[in-house]
Order: C-alpha cells, then structure tokens, then sequence
C-alpha cells in the first residue's frame, strides 16, 4: 500500500549524502533524519517486534531496532548506497525525475520494456527479463502497484539499465551487459582461468575508448552477472554428515558426535579456513513466487482445480484418491487452489561417468504439481533445491542434509510467503505442501528411515506379509508370496512346490 498523505513528501534528498559519515553531520542532515523517522514510524506496517529497519551503513535494512537506536545509526553511520528511494519504508514514489532515471533507466528504455516478440529488440534485454521470469507481456500487464518493491525488482531495474546502456559513448554493437555474458562465455568455452580472464580484460580495455564500461576484472563482472543466475546457501558440513553448521551451531569448529575437525588443516601460508565438505541449498520460495509473477505461469498454477476431471480417468495426480483425501484432512489449505504442493525426488549419481572413480552425489529436486501434466515434468518446473557432496551416499543420514529444504518447507506451511500474483493483480500469502516423494527402493529407505532389510521391507504390509527365513542361508525370502498377481492359481502351487524341493 502507498502511503502518500501519512508526512508531507520530501522531494530534495540530497541531503542525504551530502555531506561526509565522519565528524559532526550539518542542521539539514539532522533535520531529514528527523524527518526521515517521523516519516518511516507513521506507517504501522513499518513495525516489528517493536522496531523499524534501520538504513545505515552498516545494517542495510537488515535489522529491526527502535526508532532511537535508528536515529543514532544514521547520524553516526549515513544512509545506506543508493537508497533515496526508501522502498523498505513504504516509500515507492521518487519526484527527482534523475533518481527515477537512474534506477528504470531512459525514457525510450521504459516504453520498450516488453517488446519481447520484436525481433529488432535487444537480446540481452530478453535474458534479463527471462532470467526475472517476465519474458512474455506487454507493458499493460504490469500493473502499477503501489508497494514497496523488492530487491529483485531493483536488480532487475539495474540490469535492464545495463543491456541498453551502450560499452561506450557511440558504440552500436555492444552494450554492457552483452560485453561481460560475451566474454563470460569465452571463459567457460575455454575453461581460461581467472587470471587469464583478467589478463585478457586488461588488454581489452587498454585498447577501446576512453571511458569505456567494460568491467575491470572477474570479481566485478562476476558481481554484474550475479542477479542472473541462481544464488544459493554454502553450508559447512562435517566430514562424516552427522551434523550442519547451521543456525545454532554455525560457529562451532567441530562435529557434536563424531567429534571431527570442521576445517582442514593450514598448510603453508594459508590463512584461510577451507572446511571438509560444503552443502549448496538453493532456496525454493522465491523461484515459487517467481511462478506467479510470470504472466505465462500464473495462470497454469491453478490448473489443477479448474480443469475439467473425467470419472474414472486419471490424467493428473490431483485426479487420485491422496490428493482429494488431503484436501479433505486440510481444508484450509485446499481452499486457496494457488497453495502448492510439491513432489520430492532425489538419487546418487556419478557427475564424473561410469569409468571414473566411485563417486556419489546426491541432487534433491522439487516438482510443482500445481501445473498441468504437460508442464510439471518440464525442465524449467523441476527445482533443484540441493547437492549433497560425496563422495559417499548420505545412507540415513541424508535427513541431516535436507534440515534446511525442511525449515523451508515448514516455514512454507505455516505462515508462507507473501507473493504477487500478475494473473489476478494483488498479493496473497502462498502456502506449500510436499505431498510425497518419488524414490527407488534404496532412496526410499534413506528418505523416510525405513528399513528396507528383512521381514519387515514392505512398507505396506508390514507384519501382513509371509515372508520366511532361508534355512541355509538365514535371508529373508518374500518368493511367490503373492499368488493373485499371476495368471494360474495351479501354476503358483506348482512354482511353490519346485521351489519347496529346492530349498530342501
């Protein structure tokens, strides 16, 4: 919501970073962070836990502190970069037409913004969009909400800025954007390193204009290209998987149970801490909230209530007895049809093929069971959420591996997520299930700690199974114990029997 009449709107904020973080700050600084306060403490949904999100320097709108503590920071400290647009605070709307420009870019960018079918339109502008899930529509189907935006469309701002803003003044063949993901491909084609990269920059430079935009090394091109790609969580792990440095325990040194060192030992003059084994978690929520603010996929994530259901034909799982019988056990969360429900796969696999050294990874993907059967089993809609190292199976220890898919998933159930959605045009609290999960055998037993050994293997019939010792070999044996799945109950005697004089 816009909060446009709570305080009087302050059109001049150059103020803000006028003048320098030490020393005494000037009336004007301390009279627009007066303001700056007032402003941020009269909208309620400003507040928790008794606090508002301090832009200073060092927080970066991270925390929650009292409006005292607030007001210390940004005298002391300054505002945060670039945040004259106080979209944390409820402040969307900028006057100073040159903020405005910096952030969406030039006038004649913003009315191309969606010219996606055009085929003179730039590429690079595509991937942006693409990458930001909104390469499809036209301008008129993003409506103009008055809320505060989130980073991603910050950072979408800034790269859509960067495929049009040319490499230099005058030059028509590359821009930005399009120079670094060039160049980025050399480097991948050829595996140069980073170094080499860097080498090849440095020439490159030396040899275009005067002031010109190509960036000066790998760790800033890297920076760019960031928003791009797929960001995820490094999370230590102990050598042995018994245990995460996580949350609570991120800062002990070494495993709670196998009492392993959590880092490699130093040698020579590093001094950096490198640890035994790190866990990548890529979190699911924002590509789900990504799902709805795509005009080609918001419609679809609600397929599976409005389609039409034939009696007796089962086409999609929302058409099977388990997903009518949680509706019926969850009716609070069947009655929003755009709550998701995910399926969980996962399996070890050798990345390095099957002549190379035994190796197991084990990669953790989340299906979207929202979408039509044409769409759920694409690609594009299978999430990877993590990549358990190896090169070891997990064995049942792998629930030590999937803790923070699991805080995710129940975070997911009980408050959601606040998401966007362009179909309908407002926002709404987006709740997830894991419905189940799809396993072999072996990965079923891990997953769900079952013991997939002895008598007791079947998860279903459990004790209600027949199964029986080998006399001489003390395995347990579940052969022909189900006659009705054959053809001929004489036939299955007649096995019986052969197989009777055979243990025999």
């Amino acid at each position: 919501m816009f909060y446009r009449d709570s305080i009087e709107v302050m059109d001049d904020r150059s103020w803000m970073y006028r003048d320098s973080p030490q020393g005494l700050r000037r009336m004007n600084y301390c009279n627009g962070v007066q303001g700056f306060i007032n402003f941020a403490t009269s909208i309620l949904m400003n507040f928790t836990d008794g606090g508002i999100k301090c832009p200073c320097r060092k927080c970066k709108n991270l925390k929650f502190l009292h409006q005292d503590v607030v007001t210390m920071h940004l005298l002391t400290k300054g505002f945060m970069q670039d945040y004259l647009c106080w979209y944390a605070h409820g402040k969307l709307f900028v006057p100073n037409e040159s903020i405005v420009e910096r952030v969406v870019g030039s006038t004649s960018s913003a009315s191309n913004m969606h010219e996606v079918g055009n085929e003179n339109s730039n590429p690079y502008r595509n991937m942006v969009m693409d990458a930001m899930r909104m390469s499809e529509g036209n301008a008129s189907e993003f409506p103009n909400v008055e809320e505060e935006p989130n980073a991603d469309a910050v950072r979408f701002f800034d790269l859509l800025k960067d495929s049009d803003e040319p490499l230099w003044d005058g030059c028509t063949n590359h821009s930005k954007l399009s120079a670094v993901a060039q160049v980025f491909t050399i480097k991948s084609d050829h595996r140069l390193s980073e170094v080499g990269y860097n080498k090849i920059i440095e020439w490159a430079r030396s040899i275009l204009l005067e002031g010109n935009r190509l960036k000066e090394n790998f760790y800033a091109a890297k920076s760019m290209m960031k928003p791009l790609g797929l960001g995820y969580q490094k999370i230590d792990m102990c050598f042995n998987l018994c245990m995460l440095y996580y949350l609570e325990n991120a800062e002990m040194t070494e495993s709670m149970t196998c009492r392993h060192s959590r880092y490699k030992p130093r040698t020579g003059r590093v001094k950096t801490l490198v640890a035994y084994k790190k866990l990548r978690y890529f979190p699911i929520t924002p590509r789900l909230q990504r799902l709805f603010m795509s005009p080609r996929t918001a419609e679809y994530m609600t397929w599976h209530q409005s389609h039409h259901a034939v009696d007796g034909v089962m086409v999609h799982p929302s058409n099977g007895e388990a997903w009518k019988h949680f509706n019926s056990v969850h009716p609070h969360f069947s009655a929003e049809s755009r709550n998701v429900r995910l399926g969980l796969c996962t399996n070890g696999f050798n990345p390095f093929g099957s002549f190379a050294a035994p190796y197991s990874c084990w990669p953790v993907i989340l299906t979207v069971y929202n979408l039509p059967p044409g769409m759920c089993k694409r690609p594009e809609f299978m999430f990877l959420s993590m990549v358990i190292p190896g090169p070891s199976s997990p064995r049942r220890n792998i629930d030590v591996c999937l803790r923070p898919l699991i805080d995710e998933l129940t975070q997911l159930w009980s408050s959601g997520a606040l998401t966007y959605d362009i179909s309908r045009k407002h926002n709404f609290v987006m709740r997830a299930a894991l419905m189940w999960t799809i396993n072999d055998f072996p990965a079923y037993g891990m997953v769900s700690s079952w013991s997939i050994h002895g008598k007791l293997a079947c998860p279903y019939c459990i004790e209600n199974n027949k199964a029986f010792t080998l006399t001489n070999g003390g395995k347990a044996s579940f052969f022909l114990l189900s006659p009705s799945l054959l053809v001929a109950e004489s036939q299955v005697q007649k096995e019986h029997e052969r197989f009777l004089c055979w243990q025999s």
